[in-house]
């Protein structure tokens, strides 16, 4: 080595162990290792209002037991802050779903009888539903508390698979002047109503047993539940059950059902107790898929003694989610706490579900891990998922052990899962994204034995890809006879292998079509050739549906824009959608609401949906500026809608077309604009952490293109974020200089990758993995270098 050569190295050294140690003081200035909590800035109560559907109450992270109250108004997830009334607190919720209310069975309720006579009380939802104290409501990681108009406390907290309530009760005195005695029902219903058929029995100790039949609230089929109720520190005065608003002490068990004119009779078990001196009883509610006395087991085991430790308990719970938020560490000097609340909240909702349901799956037996909720898919691909295989591999590995664990013994990749039940398909085969990009990210847990079975990943792919399942509504892909013959879903497709809403043919052939890209890119890494070039060519379908020429009007006005998707049929000839058709600007398009040829967004979003090969989409559309041009159209005319997902990737693909400054102008306008720390803080539905992981990974300045190792580089909203591997233990640092906290200074000038200069606007999964020193630095004006040259653009095909 010559002495420049020399030189040139010691000042490469010099500058790069000045750049770790800056990032370092950056990452400590304002962090005490030994005193930070991040659970202090998470607020649960964010997106409860307003459609975003999020639960708020106690759940441990992906935990099962999810205790909450549950109101009469907005109650998809259970509770909402919209001040309706409170009609009972139920130990098992999903969180941020669209349609149907979901779980929330066997809800508890306290209150007392009139006179004492337990026929003065309130059984049906509709007489005991009572309004709850606004500013009573207190959330956090662990712990839900809220205050009845009754004066009547309840406060609560959760393990893995049981619920504790501590219930208090104000004195209250008859007319004659003596106590009152509270009394606790539990109701045989769902938040849906969808109870098929129930039991419950009660016994001389206090103890209520019993199960039920239940809908799936986005899929077909049933599930049976059980539960197992006890309760501590009061002495009880009588029992009994109460059918219809009526009540006895006998009998002490009862069974009912949905008769020949399915009646939905409301009933349940009641206690009622003498008044402790403190006022407080408390229930313990065990749940299991199992059997009820697996639900006492359950309960037995994670909450013993004679004395349950509710303290203990909500520590733990808290101490479960310090673990989880604290491999993310941010430098927030100068920034609005406000923001500091958004991400760690954002951060804490990826980690709700899917849930893990390992040790209740009573369909089959296995060793494999068995999680729940994946609700749907189609949602979580996108952001949610891909977050986890940053901040927590461990978890996502077994999430994709349990989706390959369903395959081998139910034959197919779950695409939507809630409740035991298959939740139902809105697009194309999603698992096989989800698998893709758990392969090009070299996925894997702590535990050497935890590994995934890739050649079982891509026999369940394979399977996806090549044979139609007969309920293609749940499972798999329709269509495949056309779609191996003619290169696309054809519109009124004649489908004689299966069946399935017949709908959606421009978003399936698209999503079909990354599909088989995921499918050729798993190939590609195993080794098999064959299959890479075959999946690789039928990746290239989206093409087959763009109609040169078509046009696009708004309220008879000339988009100025020429050639769209269009549906095909059969025999080749194009039928029509209005490309503005399923957007904001005209109505909502759902598998039964309005079906159309796009599901639940327009041909204008599902024109950039080409993950695999948008510089091939670029040239199909005029070149770069004309893309620009309609990415632009799209953001700001109102045909696109951030709170859905289709809207996520489309935020930024000006990264392909060298003006990755536009993509950081347009997410530091989504966020905090459209997400923020208030109840009403989410643009939609939360969907199992979506838009929260969305919100979460513009905040760190990287956003996933997933099914690929790309994430996309925009200017970060803290100077300073570090994240630790769970598996590695290797710190990835991204600091930003000349960083403004009033987001002015939002487009990226240049990059440094571990001190040296970085000209390419995307890096790989590696910074995660091995770790580094990312640094930014941004300016007020759009760079006109840096992101620009063809070899700074992320890869296409």
């Amino acid at each position: 080595m010559d002495e420049n050569a020399l030189l040139r190295f010691l000042k490469f050294v010099l500058l790069s162990s000045c750049v770790q140690f800056i990032a370092a003081q950056n990452t400590s200035s304002s962090w005490n290792t030994t005193s930070f909590d991040p659970l202090k800035y998470v607020n649960p109560l964010i997106g409860t209002d307003n459609g975003g559907n999020v639960f708020a109450g106690a759940t441990l992270p992906y935990g099962m037991a999810k205790a909450v109250a549950d109101v009469d108004g907005q109650n998809t997830a259970g509770f909402s802050t919209d001040g309706s009334n409170i009609t009972g607190f139920s130990h098992m919720h999903d969180s941020g779903t669209g349609g149907n209310p979901s779980l929330g069975n066997f809800p508890l309720f306290p209150q007392y009888c009139p006179e004492d006579e337990v026929n003065n009380c309130n059984f049906v939802i509709g007489e005991r539903k009572t309004k709850y104290i606004n500013d009573s409501v207190v959330a956090t990681p662990g712990y839900f508390s809220l205050n009845l108009e009754t004066g009547i406390k309840a406060e609560m907290t959760v393990t893995e698979h049981a619920a504790l309530y501590h219930f208090n009760f104000p004195p209250k005195s008859s007319k004659n002047g003596t106590d009152l005695s509270p009394l606790i029902l539990l109701d045989l219903t769902d938040l849906s109503a969808s109870r098929q058929n129930a039991s419950v029995s009660v016994d001389e100790n206090g103890r209520i047993r019993g199960n039920g039949t239940f809908l799936p609230s986005f899929g077909s089929g049933s599930f049976i539940l059980h539960f197992c109720a006890d309760f501590l520190g009061a002495k009880v005065k009588d029992t009994g059950i109460w059918v219809n608003n009526r009540a006895g002490t006998e009998p002490k068990t009862i069974f009912v059902t949905r008769g020949i004119n399915l009646f939905y009779l409301e009933a349940g078990s009641w206690i009622q107790f003498e008044r402790p001196a403190d006022g407080v009883v408390s229930a313990r509610v065990g749940v299991s898929f199992i059997t009820a006395d697996k639900a006492c087991q359950n309960a037995e085991t994670e909450i013993p003694g004679d004395e349950w430790d509710f303290a203990g308990i909500k520590k733990s719970a808290e101490e479960a989610w310090r673990e989880k938020l604290s491999v993310v560490r941010i430098d927030s000097k100068g920034v609005s706490e406000n923001l500091v609340t958004n991400f760690y909240s954002a951060m804490y909702r990826t980690m709700m579900s899917p849930q893990n349901y390992t040790g209740e799956n009573p369909l089959w037996e296995s060793e494999e891990p068995y999680y729940d909720s994946f609700y749907c898919l189609w949602d979580a691909f996108r952001s949610q998922l891909p977050f986890l295989t940053i901040i927590d591999p461990t978890s996502l590995t077994a999430m994709i052990r349990s989706l390959l664990d369903t395959y081998v013994h139910i034959g197919w990749l779950p695409d939507c899962r809630m409740s035991l039940c298959k939740g139902f398909t809105q697009g194309g085969s999603n698992a096989d994204v989800v698998l893709a990009d758990a392969f090009v990210k070299n996925l894997t847990s702590s535990s050497p034995s935890s590994r995934i079975n890739w050649d079982l990943a891509y026999e369940a792919v394979l399977n996806d890809a090549e044979n139609e399942p007969l309920d293609w509504s749940v499972e798999g892909r329709g269509g495949l006879m056309s779609w191996k013959a003619l290169d696309y879903i054809p519109y009124l497709d004649y489908d004689y292998l299966g069946f399935g809403t017949n709908s959606r043919s421009i978003s399936r052939t698209l999503e079909y079509s990354y599909d088989d890209f995921c499918v050729a890119t798993i190939a590609k890494g195993l080794g098999k050739e064959e299959g890479y070039k075959k999946y690789m060519r039928r990746a290239m379908n989206w093409r087959n549906l763009w109609k040169e020429g078509h046009k696009s009007y708004i309220q008879g006005n000339d988009t100025g824009f020429t050639g769209f998707f269009q549906p095909k049929y059969l025999n080749g000839t194009w039928g029509e959608q209005d490309p503005i058709k399923c957007s904001p600007l005209d109505s909502f398009c759902s598998l039964t609401s309005n079906p159309q040829e796009t599901f639940e967004d327009s041909i204008w979003e599902y024109q950039f949906y080409v993950p695999h090969a948008v510089s091939q989409l670029i040239t199909l559309l005029g070149g770069p500026n004309t893309f620009i041009s309609r990415l632009q159209f799209l953001h700001t005319s109102g045909l696109t809608d951030i709170g859905n997902e289709p809207s996520f990737l489309t935020a930024f693909l000006y990264h392909y077309a060298g003006r990755p400054g536009l993509s950081s102008e347009l997410v530091h306008q989504y966020v905090p604009g459209y997400f923020n720390d208030t109840v009403t803080g989410l643009p939609g539905n939360d969907d199992t952490g979506a838009m929260a992981s969305f919100s979460a990974f513009i905040s760190i300045g990287v956003f996933p293109n997933p099914g690929q190792n790309i994430y996309f580089l925009t200017a970060p909203l803290f100077p300073s974020i570090s994240i630790t591997s769970p598996v590695t233990g290797k710190m990835a640092t991204i600091t930003t200089s000349n960083f403004d906290p009033e987001g002015k200074r939002i487009y990226i000038q240049s990059v440094k990758y571990n001190g040296k200069v970085y000209e390419k606007s995307w890096i790989g999964h590696e910074l995660f993995t091995e770790g580094g020193v990312l640094e930014f630095e941004v300016g007020d004006v759009e760079s006109e270098r840096w992101g620009r040259e063809r070899e700074s653009l992320p890869p296409s095909l």
